[in-house]
């Protein structure tokens, strides 16, 4: 019986053996193995989604961030201490004058509790005068000075000096080429369209059959007129000013006596001369009084950039049938908010950046189209002078 039992026993034994040995094994990891895949699935799945989300956000961020500047309005926060410098190319000049007036009603306007100086060189040393200027002016805790520019890139090395001293440099009317040590050039026109207005006037004056003229500048450093007549060399390319004939270029240094010499010479030199294109507001009073004094105002006109109330006289009795010019009076005010603005760090000075100069409204920083480097603001517009609105004007 215990025999049997062995016997039976030892069959049950094997029969489990074999019956283990012969179950598949896949089963039991298979079931494993599918969860396995579903995590590493589902992470993926959960990165994927923040990861497009993140993305969408970090694209439109950056957009908004760049829109910024030119959606806000940067206002001025009225009664800083701010000591400021306006600068002109020299003293002297009714224009210049105009612009100091244009700065001091801003001044006072914005309750700056600190000083407007008006400082500015001779007409004889203004290069040298305007680099010893900005150069004392880094040494004497002035914060801000505005520059309309008589010597080309010669300031830069003092303009960035101060501008390595902390002090905010903006300039006028007259730009530094190269911008070095600029923060932002406030132009009065768009220099590109300078040479346009003056090729307009020149047609307008000379008839449908055109004829020969003759520039007469203000210095060979000033940035300004330089850009201009290379704005209207350019004009005069154009085949609907081909009978226009650009014949010199010359300078009178921005002083009455050499430019009314430099007139007459023009004469000498091309007895078959029409017109005297003067941008400049000297020179254009000393060619007409020069074409009025020698009796010439029936065979050579003048025309170019000039103050109402110095060529009223010249316009009424046809030396100057027409000539051109914008506020002065305006740019010095436009200037000494956009200073304001910067040297109280109310604004960047940042490509983009809008900010709202008092009675002359909103402005907007853009990059400068008439250097390699630079940004500018956009004052203007221009206003054409004749015998019908130069009276009112000059009052």
């Amino acid at each position: 019986m215990r025999k049997l039992s062995t016997i039976i026993l030892s069959l049950l034994v094997i029969s489990s053996l074999l019956l283990a040995a012969c179950a598949p094994a896949a089963p039991a990891p298979a079931p494993a193995a599918a969860p396995a895949e579903a995590t590493e699935a589902a992470p993926a799945e959960a990165t994927e989604a923040p990861a497009e989300e993140a993305a969408a956000e970090a694209t439109e961020a950056p957009a908004e961030e760049a829109a910024a500047p030119s959606g806000d309005v940067i206002v001025a926060t009225p009664g800083q201490a701010v000591k400021m410098v306006l600068m002109p190319k020299f003293l002297g000049i009714l224009v210049f004058d105009q612009a100091n007036q244009g700065a001091q009603e801003a001044h006072a306007e914005l309750g700056n509790t600190d000083e407007l100086q008006f400082l500015g060189p001779t007409p004889e040393n203004s290069v040298a005068g305007q680099i010893e200027i900005v150069t004392n002016a880094t040494t004497q805790g002035v914060q801000a000075i505005m520059i309309s520019n008589n010597a080309g890139d010669q300031i830069a090395p003092a303009a960035q000096a101060a501008r390595d001293a902390g002090m905010t440099v903006v300039t006028w009317d007259s730009p530094i080429p190269s911008a070095e040590g600029e923060q932002l050039f406030v132009a009065q026109v768009d220099f590109a369209e300078t040479g346009t207005v003056m090729a307009d006037m020149a047609r307008s004056i000379l008839g449908e059959d055109g004829g020969k003229f003759a520039v007469l500048s203000a210095s060979p450093d000033a940035a300004n007129q330089n850009a201009w007549i290379a704005s209207l060399q350019e004009t005069l390319t154009d085949p609907a000013y081909a009978n226009l004939e650009l014949l010199d270029i010359v300078y009178g240094n921005d002083q009455s006596e050499d430019s009314y010499n430099q007139a007459l010479a023009l004469i000498d030199k091309y007895p078959d001369m029409e017109l005297i294109m003067a941008p400049t507001s000297v020179g254009i009073v000393a060619a007409a009084k020069a074409m009025q004094d020698e009796g010439l105002c029936d065979t050579v006109k003048v025309s170019g950039l000039g103050l109402p109330a110095e060529m009223v006289e010249y316009t009424l009795n046809g030396c100057a049938p027409e000539f051109a010019l914008w506020s002065f009076v305006d740019l010095g005010y436009t200037t000494y908010y956009a200073a304001y603005l910067l040297a109280t760090g109310a604004m960047q000075g940042a490509e983009g950046e809008t900010f709202e100069a008092g009675r002359m409204g909103t402005y907007t920083i853009e990059k400068d189209p008439t250097r390699d480097a630079g940004l500018r603001i956009v004052m203007g517009p221009f206003t054409v002078y004749n015998a019908d609105n130069v009276e009112a004007a000059s009052k």
